[in-house]
């Protein structure tokens, strides 16, 4: 089952709802994966990371704007690294390394935070090199729960798919991905890369 609700309607009153509603998402999950191709995964972004991307969608879709309120909750989600109840997989493209959100210095801090935070006991950070293979066909980012549905975050809408034939398709994805991704070390040289590249720019 697929079900699906436009942005503009889940954020008619803003972004500071729909972070609640995350935030009970991942600390009902235990076991969470996220593939996310061309930007930071929502739980490892700094401040000024999540507050540029917030204002991005507060802009594009033209709701009310309360992202300082967004930007605190989505600081509040990330509490679930740290509470050793929760563990995620989680898998950035590279180019998420290099998508220019808010400029050098955001971006040098987010590449710091990230090798910072790749040693959390509570999460399993690989890094998609661009010039990886891969045996599955380029696909947009997506986040799984518990391995009980999958959650997309489309340009107008977001998408939930519960199928159980679909979660399986999905779950056979993600490893594929995560077997050409490079972890540990390796991983941390891609990530000192951008961060070279951004102190540099």
């Amino acid at each position: 089952m697929t079900h699906s609700v436009p942005w503009q309607q889940r954020l008619s009153s803003g972004t500071e709802d729909i972070q609640d509603e995350v935030i009970r998402w991942y600390r009902q999950t235990r076991h969470g994966k996220g593939y996310v191709p061309t930007m930071i995964w929502g739980t490892l972004q700094t401040e000024a990371y999540a507050t540029a991307i917030l204002r991005r969608v507060v802009e594009f879709l033209e709701v009310p704007d309360d992202v300082s309120a967004g930007v605190a909750k989505r600081r509040e989600r990330q509490q679930v690294l740290y509470d050793g109840e929760h563990h995620y997989d989680v898998i950035l493209g590279e180019q998420a390394l290099y998508t220019n959100i808010g400029g050098s210095a955001v971006m040098r801090e987010q590449m710091e935070r990230l090798l910072q935070d790749i040693a959390l006991p509570s999460l399993s950070l690989g890094v998609l090199a661009a010039t990886a293979e891969v045996s599955v066909i380029p696909m947009p980012g997506f986040d799984m729960y518990d391995n009980a549905w999958v959650h997309y975050e489309l340009v107008s809408t977001g998408v939930d798919v519960t199928e159980s034939g679909e979660l399986a398709l999905h779950e056979k994805a993600f490893s594929a991905l995560s077997s050409a991704a490079c972890y540990g070390d390796a991983a941390k040289d891609l990530i000192t890369n951008a961060l070279v590249f951004w102190s540099n720019d």
